[in-house]
């Protein structure tokens, strides 16, 4: 992602982002649990931001870099396995996230989140043991600075030719309901 690409998000997500509000934000939850939830377009405003995906894993390794090409971070998003559909890549967040310094130095994020998420059926109890070993995976790559830690990546830059991507015009109705 890079200025001006437009992705998918949760309404309430795009909301507190653009409001700060933060009772926006506690909506979210409560509404995914009960199938209250939805999805809008969102322009991915100021980072470029590479995402490092590995078949089958629970967890998806985001790189973010400033214009200038330095690395902000990375961040760490624990989700459902990605799965290819004829428009994009689809995922599930499982609502807890690490935050890695460029020093390496890492803090935990939306734990309560992840909590509640838990407490209202929205992470399934295989899910969690999945996150649990994923957590375990991610901090063994990490302490050993490979796979998405390995300083290669740091010198990843985006092709300035490369055009904007469109969401597809079905992309908030997919997958086609069954009439």
């Amino acid at each position: 992602l890079w200025p001006g690409v437009e992705k998918l998000a949760p309404t309430t997500w795009i909301e507190w982002l653009q409001t700060g509000d933060e009772t926006v934000r506690n909506l979210a939850l409560p509404n995914l649990a009960s199938g209250r939830w939805e999805l809008a377009a969102w322009t991915w405003q100021s980072t470029t931001k590479l995402t490092l995906l590995v078949p089958g894993a629970c967890f998806s390794v985001d790189l973010v870099f400033r214009d200038a090409g330095d690395l902000v971070m990375w961040y760490v998003n624990f989700e459902r396995p990605f799965q290819r559909t004829p428009i994009g890549i689809d995922t599930f967040d499982l609502l807890l996230d690490l935050v890695i310094e460029p020093d390496m130095s890492y803090r935990w994020k939306d734990e309560g989140e992840y909590t509640q998420g838990r407490q209202l059926g929205v992470i399934s109890d295989d899910e969690h043991n999945h996150a649990q070993q994923a957590r375990e995976q991610v901090l063994a790559l990490l302490d050993q600075r490979t796979g998405p830690f390995d300083e290669r990546w740091l010198s990843w830059q985006r092709e300035a030719h490369w055009p904007l991507p469109t969401l597809a015009a079905n992309a908030t109705t997919w997958p086609p309901q069954a009439g």
